[in-house]
């Protein structure tokens, strides 16, 4: 029987993981971006982010694309940084999900550094010593926009909590996690919500979707968290919202673009904390990829299709 054989641009952490896993497959680890060529016994790509700058040589389609692949495991959640050559494929499969839990926790951990005002909590002598009231997390209210596996592993974790969760997605089906309430709006979410989490996928219908008029419809004091994409939220808006006291504080894991330029205000606002896009980096994304590659090959293998196929495959 011939040895499969796929092609990996994981990196060497996940491509060990891998081939322990399934030592029945042999890994060819390869470099990110557009790959020059492929072996012809090479009918499974695993294929990492490109660079989202469009003038990028990394972005140019190969001669011969899509040589023998018959699938593309990518390695994220979102499309957006792959180009259009990519799904040319017959089958292409999303890294949805992977990231979930732990950023679920990451913006559990930036609701509870708000509301208990840490570090400045923290005091370094007598003279500091004065006591203050803190926030509650128990009874505040978290909006979710997007309820993928990201908005249920928040909204689950924050309803246990003794939070009250409203959510906002596309489909008019019924929540899979009891408890969550449905936003009339984003407007009506922004209006009532102690925290809104932005945790949509970026298409042109959601660029901007957070806008000033959006932000003008804000509770006072509220505290907007994104970790989907940069694009789904007006920079300028925001920064005017944040300047007049509309909101409280923004958490951004991502940017539009990343990273920002030198010197962009929001690197500097008090009320502004950035992370560079890190949120689902962790030791346990790296297992549930290898694990969601395990279980997508067997379907592959099997003559089914992979998890989470993009529309159109």
């Amino acid at each position: 029987m011939t040895q499969l054989v796929i092609a990996s641009q994981f990196g060497e952490i996940v491509d060990k993981r891998l081939a322990q896993e399934m030592p029945h497959v042999k890994w060819l680890s390869i470099p990110t971006g557009a790959p020059a060529s492929l072996p012809p016994e090479v009918n499974i790509l695993l294929s990492a982010s490109y660079p989202r700058d469009p003038a990028s040589p990394l972005r140019v389609r190969p001669a011969g694309w899509p040589f023998n692949l018959k699938w593309v495991q990518l390695i994220s959640a979102g499309i957006d940084s792959y180009p259009p050559w990519v799904f040319e494929v017959d089958k292409v499969s999303t890294g949805r999900g992977v990231g979930a839990e732990p950023i679920a926790e990451y913006v559990l951990a930036a609701i509870f550094e708000h509301a208990k005002k840490m570090p400045r909590l923290w005091v370094k002598g007598p003279e500091q010593w004065k006591q203050s009231s803190l926030g509650m997390v128990r009874d505040s209210t978290m909006g979710i926009v997007g309820v993928g596996p990201i908005g249920l592993a928040l909204a689950t974790k924050g309803l246990a909590l003794g939070m009250k969760v409203q959510a906002l997605r596309r489909s008019a089906a019924p929540f899979p996690v009891p408890g969550i309430e449905r936003a009339g709006s984003l407007r009506e979410m922004f209006a009532q919500c102690d925290q809104v989490v932005i945790a949509a996928p970026a298409t042109p219908e959601t660029r901007h979707m957070v806008n000033a008029e959006v932000l003008a419809s804000a509770k006072k004091g509220l505290h907007l968290i994104n970790i989907g994409r940069g694009s789904l939220i007006d920079q300028p808006a925001l920064l005017a919202a944040l300047d007049a006291g509309q909101l409280a504080r923004a958490t951004l894991d991502v940017t539009d673009p990343e990273p920002l330029p030198a010197g962009h205000p929001l690197y500097s606002h008090d009320k502004v904390r950035i992370s560079p896009h890190t949120s689902a980096i962790s030791s346990y994304i790296r297992e549930a990829l290898v694990a969601k590659v395990a279980r997508n090959l067997a379907r592959f293998q099997a003559g089914q299709d992979p998890e989470d196929l993009t529309e159109g495959n």
